[in-house]
């Protein structure tokens, strides 16, 4: 099976965009040509992905995040000086033959979204899912738990070096909401409707933290919205609570369940295996 057909599979499975779409899921570098060795699923190819990918004897690297560090993702290096990692990590690739095909857009077009449906999976909460709230919030009615509980609970499943949490560690909370990137202008949203009220994300969020959840966790955040309104409800006594487990920790499980359905599409043609990034920071 050559690597072009795998991805054919993909995009056959994924729901069908229109033929102008000239968006972020494209190969970054290799040969779709060449016969497919094997597939490894990871969040990011970040340089220990790539060398995993190589030990492993595969050269089809399926991911969701950029490769080259540019909003864009174009696959080459565009910003006009010199970059060093690039020049060695492109070379790592070409050298040992690897394909890089982003799947993003198409993961969050997915019904259900691709990445999400992975996360609920492998954090156990299936059976707590209440569905989407909202523009963008997958709500959980989780067994009543401490923010404590579910902090240590988070860093067990995601693997993680630490984690940030705003909130009374002993507060009990039990409705609780992935929510996304809690950054300027996210979504689109932020204007002011036909009453004179600003809309923006951040406040949406502050919404279903007033009207329904105890607790977000969010991917991307600027403090100075709903952040701090969170630390002002905690400091009146109120059980509100936010765990910053970063972007890509909150959606690595989502490259974990990705391994499964193309498992399925490929058929057992050629192995398919889930690399983790591993938690970007440390504390």
């Amino acid at each position: 099976m050559k690597i072009r057909e795998v991805i054919e599979k993909v995009l056959e499975y994924h729901p069908k965009f229109p033929e102008d779409y000239a968006g972020c899921d494209t190969y970054k570098c290799g040969d779709p040509e060449a016969e497919c060795t094997g597939i490894v699923t990871a969040l990011v190819p970040t340089v220990e992905v790539i060398r995993k990918t190589i030990e492993l004897g595969c050269n089809l690297l399926f991911v969701h995040e950029p490769a080259f560090y540019s909003t864009p993702d174009y696959p080459d290096w565009r910003a006009g000086f010199h970059n060093s990692v690039y020049e060695e990590k492109r070379k790592l690739l070409d050298d040992h033959g690897i394909v890089i095909w982003r799947d993003h857009d198409h993961m969050h077009a997915h019904q259900p979204d691709s990445i999400f449906t992975g996360v609920t999976k492998y954090l156990g909460w299936e059976d707590y899912a209440e569905g989407k709230a909202g523009l963008f919030a997958y709500v959980y009615n989780l067994p009543e738990c401490t923010v404590e509980d579910l902090k240590n609970e988070l860093i067990e499943k995601l693997h993680l070096n630490g984690l940030r949490y705003v909130g009374d560690s002993q507060s009990k909370i039990r409705k609780v909401a992935i929510v996304g990137h809690l950054c300027l202008n996210a979504f689109g949203t932020d204007h002011e409707d036909e009453n004179g009220y600003f809309v923006e994300y951040g406040t949406e969020v502050i919404k279903l933290l007033e009207q329904e959840v105890d607790a977000i966790i969010p991917g991307e955040i600027i403090e100075w919205t709903t952040l701090s309104y969170i630390r002002d409800a905690v400091q009146l006594g109120k059980n509100k609570a936010m765990f910053n487990i970063g972007h890509f920790s909150m959606e690595e499980l989502g490259m974990r369940y990705a391994k499964d359905w193309i498992e399925e599409l490929v058929d057992g043609v050629v192995p398919v295996t889930y690399v983790p990034c591993g938690d970007l920071y440390r504390f």
